[in-house]
Order: structure tokens, then sequence, then C-alpha cells
């Protein structure tokens, strides 16, 4: 019996010492960590917010509404940033408005800032292919010539991290085979065709890479 008694007495007070602890805790620690809660609340607003425009910028059948709903999205976007500065979702939400506005050197701004850390630790590694995808499509748009080795290292990776994504195959066949490596190509366009088997620009690219006889 005493034994009994003397563990409900340790939980006793150990249950005390918490309730203590708890009640003592400053009222400045309770108010900041209720400020950032409350604050991350209001970035994920913005940001889905924001995603929904974007989603209404694509769909859009005029070049004018897409502008403007995109524009919409870039807003929300900062709003949520300046938030939460090292959301990296909030950084390729911005990235991906700015794209579909044609300011594709300020999206692959973003993009570096959501694939740097502290950013890049909120993405899944399926998101980081994904986004390293988007800088290597960027990255190619803006300059290939100048930008192919940076884009291929992109892609190596993200084909690594996303080993379904047929474009990102697809794109990393097209930088290998800018710089004349056939092989390489052609075995990213294969992976890709095993990915996507009906896709009419890679079998196009099969063919024009296909050994000569």
């Amino acid at each position: 019996m005493a034994p009994d008694v003397l563990v409900q007495a340790g939980l006793l007070i150990l249950t005390l010492a918490i309730f203590v602890a708890m009640y003592n805790l400053p009222k400045q620690a309770l108010s900041k960590l209720r400020l950032k809660n409350r604050a991350t609340v209001q970035a994920n607003r913005h940001f889905f917010q924001g995603a929904q425009l974007l989603a209404r910028a694509r769909s859009a059948q005029k070049r004018a509404n897409s502008l403007t709903l995109a524009q919409g999205a870039v807003t929300e976007a900062n709003k949520a940033l300046n938030l939460d500065p090292k959301d990296a979702a909030a950084h390729i939400l911005k990235a991906l408005a700015l794209d579909l506005q044609g300011h594709k050197t300020s999206a692959l701004r973003s993009l570096d800032t959501a694939l740097t850390p502290p950013a890049v630790k909120s993405l899944s590694d399926r998101e980081r292919g994904d986004a390293l995808f988007k800088r290597a499509e960027l990255r190619v748009a803006i300059n290939r010539r100048r930008r192919v080795d940076s884009a291929i290292a992109d892609l190596v990776e993200a084909v690594k991290l996303s080993k379904d994504n047929s474009k990102a195959f697809c794109l990393l066949g097209e930088c290998y085979e800018h710089k004349g490596m056939k092989d390489e190509a052609r075995k990213a366009f294969v992976q890709a065709q095993t990915i996507e088997p009906t896709s009419v620009p890679v079998r196009e690219a099969l063919e024009r890479l296909a050994p000569s006889t």
C-alpha cells in the first residue's frame, strides 16, 4: 500500500508543478505564441486566396482578365510572405503568377528564394522536385545558351525527386540535345516516353535522335 501512496503523491506533485509552471509562464511568451499562430492562419488564408486567383487566371479566356487575376495572386502571395517570409509555397505561388504575367526574371528570383534555406525546408521532396523543374524551365526560357548547365543540374535533381514528371525528363532531354549529348538526351526522352507514351514531342525527339543505320 505504501508504494502506491508514494506513486500517487509523486504524480500529484508533478501535476501541481506543471500547473504552476504554466501559470507562471510569462505573459509576453504567451502573447508571442498567440501572435505567431494568428500570423500563420492569416498567411495561409492569403496563400489560398492567391492560389484561387492563379487558377482563375490560368483559365481566363481574355488576356487582360488573366493578367489582372495573376496580379491579384501576386498581391496575396506578398501578403502571405509579409506574415511568413520562410514559406516556400508562397514564394512559388508568387513565381507562378509572375511567370503568367511574363515577368520571368522576377519569377526566377522568387523560385531561387523558395529553393534556398530556410524556405526550402518547408517543402516535401515532391514539391521541391516540381519547383526545381519550374526553375529549370524559366532558366531555359530566359537564356538557354547561358543557363543550360544550371538547368540540367536542376532537372537531374528534379527527376530524382519527382520520378513521374515526364515534362522534366523531356526538358532534360532537350537540354542534353542542345549541348550535343545525344546519348544522354535519348535516355531522358525514353524515360519521358515511359511515363507518357502518347507524347508527340517525345516521339519526334526520339525519331530525331535515333542512331543512323
